[in-house]
């Protein structure tokens, strides 16, 4: 008997795989192809305090080995998401992530304490959000609002905070060790790299906002080393993420250190990807005879 459970905090997933946030929407329009029973969790798309329109368009761009995105975290409000898409998620056998964002550390605040007394599992704090009190610059690229928005969040939550981190800083290491220093659960990374493209022909910027964020499998060798690294430094579990697309590119993370995974760009271009991932798990560890998924996390050391 194959063992593919995994525990996040105390929360146990059926097995390690997930989606990312922001690229399977709030699971509805997915559940068409992929069986959402299949899946460990289904994390939700950012959700904030009120709707955020998001930037101007273009905002998608198309990059080699990936994608740029600059949606700018549209969603439509703490409100609509609790009647609409908590209730269409709570139909299926998985656990229940909420991405949630903020331009404040109130607004995180309000949607934490809101998400309260609902039944989902685990909250995950997007602090690559501009923090518009800093001027502008990410929660996630300063340890000390790192640690700050961590306390804040755990001190309003009923549910474990997974903190999920920026890769576009010097040393992950020390935002990981800030994260959990602030009492997060779990981290999770990487969030999209900063990248930029331009049209040629057009001789502008190919999106609306100039810089987007970088996705995709030409992500994955420093999301891998990012997540090895973290691993080394801190002791909660983490979730590994940035250009997988096979069961393969998901054990890379595993035996980094990751304790669980999430497909994200990938669903764009298949959306069966996060099927195919759990089935690729299961199918090496059925071939190499390994019996729990667990005996694999942070084995390359």
């Amino acid at each position: 008997m194959i063992n593919m459970k995994v525990n996040l905090a105390g929360v146990e997933l059926k097995n390690p795989v997930m989606e990312a946030s922001g690229t399977f929407g709030s699971g509805a329009e997915y559940s068409e192809f992929v069986d959402l029973n299949q899946l460990g969790a289904v994390v939700t798309k950012g959700v904030a305090s009120v709707p955020w329109p998001g930037n101007p368009t273009p905002r998608i761009a198309e990059t080699w080995g990936g994608m740029l995105n600059a949606i700018g975290l549209q969603n439509p409000g703490i409100d609509m998401f609790v009647k609409r898409d908590i209730p269409f998620l709570k139909q299926f056998d998985t656990k229940i992530i909420v991405n949630v964002c903020g331009r404040t550390e109130e607004d995180y605040i309000q949607v934490v304490e809101r998400l309260g007394d609902e039944p989902v599992d685990l909250l995950e704090i997007n602090i690559s959000c501009p923090n518009v009190k800093e001027g502008g610059i990410a929660f996630g690229q300063d340890p000390k609002a790192v640690e700050a928005i961590t306390k804040a969040c755990k001190s309003h939550a009923k549910q474990p905070v997974i903190m999920k981190l920026s890769p576009n800083v010097t040393d992950i290491t020390v935002m990981a060790k800030a994260a959990e220093a602030g009492g997060a659960d779990v981290i999770s990374l990487i969030n999209t790299i900063t990248g930029m493209k331009i049209d040629v022909n057009r001789r502008t910027f190919a999106l609306a906002n100039k810089t987007g964020g970088l996705s995709g499998p030409a992500i994955k060798p420093v999301a891998v080393r990012m997540v090895y690294q973290a691993a080394q430094a801190v002791r909660i579990p983490i979730i590994g993420m940035g250009g997988i697309q096979t069961g393969e590119d998901a054990l890379e993370f595993i035996l980094a250190g990751a304790s669980a995974v999430a497909v994200g760009t990938a669903n764009f271009h298949n959306p069966y990807a996060t099927a195919e991932v759990v089935q690729g798990i299961r199918d090496y560890m059925e071939k190499n005879q390994i019996q729990d998924i667990n005996s694999l996390v942070g084995a390359v050391k």
